[in-house]
């Protein structure tokens, strides 16, 4: 999971065919009654040539493009994963014509044999064993997927024929296979990146995947533009979009001018509080798609009030998560009780499981009085005001930290708001004496595959066990025991049933304090049409099939 601060109807899905799942707002979809929209996952796919397209990156320009350190917009189109993510949330073959586990700790990845890299070279089975372990490496994002990989890189990740290889494990992993359709499966020239070293992925340094599209030398220009060229030999057919070239305006409303005016061809989650500027007349539309977004907000210290379970369930019960809805998300949301979204498993074995588990915790409800006397409960000291951290110049959140102010000042709670700069406000997560002054910290995160384990062991498992964002200490021995049991199955329903069981217990203990569910907000101009609409465009080369009309 991705955590942040950034960040009708049927006659629309049959035309999509493959590429597209839509859903009709009709207040019977997963994602509760909010409003009559449709959802749209991906667009019917371009058809004509299109010599340049300029598209906004709204999280600002990135750190790096090595899928191993980060997660960002523009390498999903340059380096394809092993397993392909589908705009429904859906896993097909990818690189990987099959990867699976052929007993409870031994996993196989057999791979295409007409993959090659941007310079032609084929993809080998040593090309995977040295990306997959640049994912295991603890400073990668996606260490925690590797977790129970055998560590020794000898015996662990290796090479077991010209196009296979196997991933031994020290114990059963339930949640393996769907990493390996992010970028924790993202495919690197193993020549490439030895004789670039550190330097792969950054302006000078370059990269060699195999994706749609190739960061030739100088494509890179620092604090300007990153430009990127179809790969005319792509393994799945070239695009039909020749450059792509990635601008960075993370200001909402400079944004939604630059759109709406035609300066700018599209952007990948735009702002909802532009909503309006987007409905109305401009050269582009709104597509409104599945996500797993939320915006939440959750304690940062084990001391003090804010790590009390009392104190922030009696701040769940002061906040109307409708009012957050229209005020915050301009309607483009919903109500989700708990840290897993319903679409992150949807598309998944024993997803009738996991929906029953969810439908099965309580309903966000307005309860002041209750709220009152958990406050009262509580037994701590309130002399001093709780302290919320939000990044400065981001709208989403400060609405956020307001409406969390109101609604504590109603049960006798002082919050006072922090608005931190943006690299403050980034360190926060990482370095713990940014945190020593702060209480509560309001974000938004996704999950970029499909799963249900990841993002919920970042806040109930103990540090050790992967849990990083566990900053309130909370300890759960039965929590613990269900999720590492949901992990460890080898089966799908007994790690459906594990992770239930351990929701129900963690879910009121309100680790952090869902708000809302968002949906994927994908603005394109109207001569354009081919892009991935969901939240499966951070995992897949949402650019593929963009092209014109």
């Amino acid at each position: 999971m991705k955590r942040t601060a950034l960040t009708l109807g049927a006659v629309a899905c049959v035309a999509m065919l493959t590429l597209t799942a839509c859903t009709s707002r009709d207040g019977g979809d997963v994602d509760g009654d909010v409003e009559d929209f449709t959802l749209v996952d991906a667009q019917p796919a371009g058809t004509e040539p299109v010599d340049e397209v300029t598209w906004a990156i709204v999280e600002g320009e990135p750190a790096t493009l090595n899928p191993a350190a980060s997660a960002n917009l523009i390498i999903p189109n340059l380096c394809d994963n092993l397993l392909s993510l589908q705009p429904d949330f859906s896993i097909e073959p990818g690189i990987a014509e099959s990867a699976e586990f052929v007993d409870p700790v031994t996993f196989v990845i057999e791979l295409r044999d007409d993959v090659t890299f941007w310079d032609g070279s084929p993809v080998t089975a040593d090309d995977v064993v040295y990306s997959l372990q640049q994912s295991m490496n603890p400073a990668s994002q996606w260490y925690g997927a590797f977790a129970l990989v055998v560590p020794d890189p000898a015996a662990g990740i290796v090479a077991t024929g010209p196009n296979q290889v196997t991933v031994h494990f020290v114990a059963p992993d339930s949640t393996f296979r769907d990493a390996l359709a992010g970028q924790g499966g993202a495919v690197m020239q193993q020549a490439f990146g030895e004789s670039t070293g550190q330097a792969v992925g950054t302006p000078d340094g370059g990269l060699m995947c195999t994706g749609p599209y190739e960061l030739e030398a100088g494509g890179w220009t620092p604090g300007s533009e990153i430009v990127t060229t179809a790969n005319e030999d792509y393994w799945q057919g070239a695009p039909l979009v020749k450059t792509m070239r990635y601008t960075f305006v993370n200001d909402g409303s400079t944004l939604a001018t630059a759109l709406t005016q035609g300066e700018i061809d599209g952007a990948i989650n735009v702002a909802p509080s532009s909503r309006a500027v987007f409905e109305g007349d401009g050269a582009g539309t709104l597509t409104v798609g599945h996500s797993t977004a939320s915006y939440s907000f959750g304690p940062t210290t084990a001391n003090g009030a804010a790590a009390n379970p009392k104190i922030r369930q009696a701040l769940s019960l002061a906040i109307d998560r409708e009012q957050y809805l229209e005020t915050v998300v301009n309607g483009l949301g919903y109500v989700q009780k708990t840290l897993v979204p319903e679409f992150s498993f949807q598309s998944m074995v024993e997803a009738e499981i996991y929906q029953s588990g969810y439908d099965a915790l309580a309903e966000p409800k307005v309860d002041l009085e209750a709220a009152k006397q958990l406050v009262e409960e509580s037994g701590e000291d309130l002399s001093d005001p709780l302290v919320i951290a939000v990044p400065a110049g981001a709208k989403e959140f400060e609405q956020t930290a307001t409406i969390m102010q109101a609604a504590g000042k109603q049960i006798g709670l002082d919050l006072e708001i922090n608005e931190m700069q943006a690299s403050d406000f980034g360190a926060l997560f990482y370095d713990p004496a940014k945190r020593e002054d702060v209480d509560f910290v309001a974000t938004q995160g996704y999950l970029e595959t499909p799963g249900v384990l990841g993002y919920p062991s970042l806040f109930v498992l103990p540090p050790a066990q992967g849990g990083i964002f566990n900053w309130s200490g909370y300890e759960n021995a039965d929590v613990a025991t269900h999720m590492m049991a949901a992990r460890n199955a080898i089966d799908p329903e007994t790690a459906a049933n594990e992770f239930v069981a351990a929701q129900e217990i963690y879910a009121p203990d309100q680790l952090q304090v869902t708000l809302a569910g968002t949906y994927q907000l994908t603005y394109l101009n109207d001569d354009l049409t081919g892009v991935t609409t969901s939240v499966a465009a951070y995992s897949s080369p949402w650019a593929l099939h963009l092209g014109g009309k």
